[in-house]
């Protein structure tokens, strides 16, 4: 058990002074709090920024985004990833109309009832919307953690993580522990980084074991590492008149609810185009026509590292094609892409004009 104390007397200090200025911490509601934390998992908070303003405008409290529907929801989210996180939102924010008239509860057990909440968020919801004495415990943290006490303990753990939280709440001060708590995260993010921490600037240098031992390059401990997959695919942009071929993702699968443009599996080099074509008339009935190769799109999701090659082909006469529907590309900004394929539809935008006689886009 870790019995050396601190004091972040300092660091509060330093956040007071140096803090980023961020949307939602300058009137961090619970709502608005919830919000911010959801989106910032696994997504850089200089990105969040304008997707949080929007969604805030869209949706400015937990009715507004109850009554609005999923597809709604999808498409303000649309670029930011890892979908389930909104659908979670949206999940969460009916439950709470129904079950709390909208207003989002401050105790633990009542938050743990809500779709998508973890220890780190509930806690985060509690601390800056709430003001309750209790840390929001994420990486960052974790990681000031293991090198300001020196923890030689795989993070990955649970074990590991509960003794953290446990840490952490220990040594916030009771006067406005939520700044100091707040803080934590703030000096992870931008001193104590993964790599080259900025340790002689650090407001807790003085108090750091594992920089008076010249170790914090070598914590956290960490031995689970994730194992990604690389796949190649061939990506057909299918346009008839005005109107392109996509397809919705199914529910409970990664790309729920979101539209992609038809694709298989390949290898790293372009197919020949005849062989494209012959395999667009196999599979789809459709006889299509090259018209021009897009750039290569390259993205992640989950475990795997994609590589997206995309080719427009034109269709004289559109057919039903099963699993698959025709929409209108002036129609586009109400439909919601996975991030690669949007990116191809871009593309596809900038270059219509240049798409030749045939597609009349």
């Amino acid at each position: 058990m870790i019995t050396h104390e601190v004091s972040l007397a300092q660091l509060g200090h330093w956040f007071q002074k140096e803090k980023r200025d961020f949307p939602w911490r300058r009137t961090p509601t619970p709502y608005r709090v919830w919000i911010s934390e959801v989106m910032l998992q696994q997504t850089q908070s200089a990105r969040v920024v304008l997707y949080f303003e929007e969604w805030m405008r869209r949706f400015p409290s937990v009715s507004d985004l109850a009554k609005a529907t999923l597809e709604e929801v999808l498409k303000v989210w649309e670029g930011l990833g890892y979908y389930s996180r909104a659908r979670a939102l949206h999940e969460a924010a009916k439950f709470l109309l129904q079950e709390y008239d909208g207003q989002i509860p401050r105790e633990v057990y009542e938050l743990e009832q809500l779709k998508g909440l973890g220890p780190y968020t509930i806690a985060a919801i509690r601390a800056f919307g709430f003001h309750e004495r209790t840390a929001a415990v994420d990486g960052n943290v974790m990681r000031v953690l293991t090198r300001l006490f020196e923890i030689q303990e795989d993070i990955t753990k649970a074990k590991t993580q509960k003794m953290l939280r446990s840490l952490a709440d220990r040594i916030l001060p009771e006067k406005e522990s939520w700044v100091y708590a707040e803080a934590l995260i703030e000096l992870g993010a931008t001193f104590c980084k993964p790599k080259a921490p900025l340790c002689t600037l650090c407001p807790l240098q003085n108090q750091c074991q594992s920089y008076a031992n010249k170790t914090q390059e070598s914590l956290p401990l960490k031995t689970k590492k994730v194992q990604y997959e690389t796949l190649f695919r061939k990506v057909l942009v299918i346009i008839s008149g005005t109107h392109i071929l996509l397809k919705k993702g199914i529910a409970g699968k990664v790309m729920a609810d979101l539209y992609e443009f038809p694709y298989f599996d390949c290898g790293k080099e372009r197919l020949d185009q005849r062989q494209m074509q012959k395999k667009i008339s196999r599979e789809f009935s459709l006889q299509a026509h090259f018209l021009q190769d897009l750039e290569e799109v390259k993205h992640s999701f989950t475990r795997f590292r994609v590589t997206l090659y995309p080719t427009v082909y034109h269709v004289p006469l559109s057919k039903d094609v099963p699993g698959y529907s025709w929409h209108a590309l002036s129609d586009h900004a109400l439909l919601t892409f996975s991030a690669g394929h949007k990116r191809i539809l871009t593309q596809l935008l900038i270059h219509r004009g240049a798409l030749s006689i045939c597609s009349r886009l």
